[in-house]
């Protein structure tokens, strides 16, 4: 076994192989560039050594300073993670060259199956079941428009050596074949420095569902069930779950044993991922095969009791597998849900900037739950535009679907992050939707839930009420606490006022104390707008910001944040400004003029911190809507701005490869 390893990666992934090295008694390496001086896997390795500028083609693409750091520290083995150098055949062999081990398949496995367009020339040769599609080199657009055409739309154009989502565009129409592939192209050179693509026809309403496989040198290999992965915003997973609400045994048996064939095929040895869409009718067909460590092994993990990077250590070291395919169980169920860097309420546009707060829910098995955060951040770490913008993976196991997702969705409402814009709310949202929690899913599911972008979920009612219950507790707590300030000259204290006005964003709602006191804990019985009575109960302190306890018989973990003249409340997917105040407040409160949110519809305004990749039209220029007026690349990925409405452009204010903050103003219109 190996005495000191390097991961060649960083954030959460090398976080996490760190972990599983230190449980197994191996000394641990970090890299890391100047973005990352600070940063957490850093600080939890054993030895950490710096490898360069904050660009990942300066720092952890460049595989001579991989080595480099290897010969330095003493490091045998290198595990590379996911994602940068992870797939690359040609970083394998110059380890092997320097004698160093590489954490993963061999070369002839990476080329065979991690390059997309040679993967599936080999899944053919080797009769697995694939999706039509041209796998040639595609010489240009018009070449594109045609291949489209003989395949048939709607098409999908994916990057040869793409992932995460880059490079990847669906086309229905000619035009949208030559677009997609202009863009698919330069994100693919971008951000993998390859930049071919291939085409292949998209099947409709598909499920993403993959297979976690192992295999060793000695000839073993198994299969550790299946994950859904269909849940993607832009290509891009967002919720996992293990195993599929889909998939029955037979159909999990047919593509486990055809990924293990796959594997066997191209003596594959280490931990790697056969990725497949399925129709409605649950006939599949090989996607691609992932030679690395997937971003949502967690999920696989908590559902058999493996550690998919111990597997991975084990076998590079040579090891046999230690298990047989009859020794895996799979047991309970599991959700990943990704927490990314991104505004949901701005059509899910890249944020940047310091985690002022960062307080994840506590991780461990509570009775039947268990609560799993694999992270790369802490609070006050900076979220840079260098990288991938996930901050974090959160898991909850639990014996059943539902129990599972009902943790995931009380979990998420414990997450508490501030400094940046974050997608909780939406996933929070997407735990309470009627088609998740039936896992009616497929790929299409956000696009086709949320065509028009995310937006809080309205409360109905019963959730008013207690959200005006949490609202009075909470004020009710605060006067109480100032009353208590000395040198106070006129406080509120005296008799406990009954009688209540709550506004939920506009609308307000009455609130009478019917019975109780205030004290901490609290248990008070309200009755909102006339309602039943409410037993509130809860231990919550002025300052906390994870307001716990019922609302009559529902559990609430619900996030407190203190805003001009009221309470934020999020609990969820939902998102509310409360205000809690005596009935003569609330009448001369309802006088209060509305604020009128300045004109920008002149403008162009810049959706996202980024660098602008091209401006596509010229000052005095007449646009139709649709058009492209300006490309902004934003955490490697490319975001084409377009006129909303027929317009003239009267202003340039940016220029290509001007780097503009959020809301910056790129051009003005006539």
């Amino acid at each position: 076994m190996f005495t000191k390893i390097l991961i060649a990666n960083r954030g959460e992934i090398a976080c996490r192989v760190i972990k599983t090295a230190r449980k197994m008694g191996i000394a641990t390496v970090a890299v890391y560039s100047d973005a990352d001086r600070d940063a957490v896997h850093v600080e939890m390795a054993d030895e950490a050594v710096h490898i360069g500028p904050s660009p990942a083609t300066q720092s952890y693409l460049v595989p001579e300073k991989i080595i480099a750091a290897c010969k330095a520290t003493g490091a045998e083995a290198v595990h590379p993670g996911y994602g940068f150098l992870s797939e690359r055949a040609s970083f394998c062999e110059a380890l092997e060259k320097e004698g160093i081990v590489f954490i993963g398949p061999k070369p002839r496995a990476i080329r065979a199956m991690g390059d997309k367009i040679e993967s599936k020339k080999f899944a053919n040769a080797a009769k697995v079941s694939t999706v039509p599609g041209w796998l040639g080199v595609i010489e240009n657009a018009d070449h594109a428009e045609k291949i489209a055409g003989e395949i048939g739309y709607p098409v999908m154009i994916k990057a040869s050596a793409g992932g995460g989502g880059k490079g990847m565009r669906i086309a229905w129409s000619r035009a949208e074949v030559r677009d997609g592939f202009d863009r698919a192209r330069s994100e693919a050179k971008s951000s993998f420095g390859d930049d071919r693509v291939f085409i292949e026809k998209f099947v409709v309403d598909p499920r993403h569902i993959e297979i976690q496989v192992l295999a060793d040198a000695h000839g073993n290999a198994l299969y550790l069930g299946e994950r859904e992965c269909s849940i993607q915003r832009r290509n891009q997973k967002v919720v996992e779950e293990a195993p599929s609400p889909f998939l029955d045994a037979k159909t999990r048996k047919a593509m486990g044993e055809q990924s293990v064939a796959l594997a066997r095929a191209v003596d594959y040895q280490s931990a790697g991922t056969v990725e497949f869409i399925v129709d409605n009718e649950k006939n599949f067909y090989f996607l691609e095969m992932n030679t690395r460590l997937q971003v949502e092994h967690p999920v696989t993990e908590l559902v058999t009791g493996i550690d998919l990077v111990e597997q991975m250590i084990r076998i590079a070291a040579g090891e046999k597998l230690a298990i047989k395919q009859s020794d895996v169980k799979l047991n309970g169920w599991a959700v990943e849900s990704r927490l990314y860097a991104e505004d949901p309420y701005r059509n899910f546009l890249p944020s940047i900037g310091r985690l002022t707060r960062y307080r994840p829910p506590e991780e461990g098995q509570f009775g039947d739950i268990v609560i799993r955060n694999d992270t790369g951040v802490t609070e006050g770490s900076e979220i840079s535009m260098f990288y991938d913008p996930m901050v974090a993976k959160l898991c909850t196991w639990a014996p059943t679907r539902l129990a599972a997702i009902d943790a995931m969705s009380e979990a998420l409402d414990s997450f508490v992050v501030d400094g940046i814009a974050h997608n909780i709310p939406f996933l929070a949202a997407l735990m309470q939707h009627p088609r998740w929690r039936d896992g009616r899913l497929s790929t299409g599911f956000i696009a086709e839930e949320y065509p028009d972008g995310f937006a809080p979920i309205v409360p109905d009612n019963e959730e008013k009420a207690v959200l005006a219950s949490i609202a009075t507790a909470v004020e009710l707590l605060r006067r109480d606490r100032l009353d208590r300030l000395g040198g106070r000259l006129a406080p509120h204290s005296g008799a406990l006022k009954r009688d209540w006005v709550v506004k939920i964003g506009e609308e307000y709602l009455s609130a009478s104390v019917l019975e109780g006191m205030i004290s901490i804990p609290m248990e008070l019985d309200l009755s909102i707008d006339g309602g039943k009575a409410l037993t509130v109960v809860s231990d919550w302190r002025p300052g906390d910001l994870i307001w716990r306890g019922t609302v009559g018989d529902r559990r609430i973990a619900a996030q407190i944040r203190p805003v001009l003249n009221g309470f934020g409340i999020a609990w969820k997917g939902m998102s509310v400004t409360a205000r809690a105040m005596l009935p003569r407040t609330a009448e001369l409160e309802r006088l209060m003029p509305e604020k009128v949110a300045p004109d920008t519809s002149k403008m162009l305004l810049c959706p996202m911190p980024g660098l602008v990749v091209s401006i596509a039209v010229a000052e005095g220029q007449e646009v139709k809507a649709g058009e492209t007026l300006a490309v902004v690349e934003a955490m490697k990925m490319e975001n084409v701005l377009r006129a909303e409405r027929d317009l003239t452009v009267s202003k340039l204010n940016a220029k290509p490869g001007d780097s503009l903050a959020v809301d910056a103003v790129i051009m003005e219109f006539a």
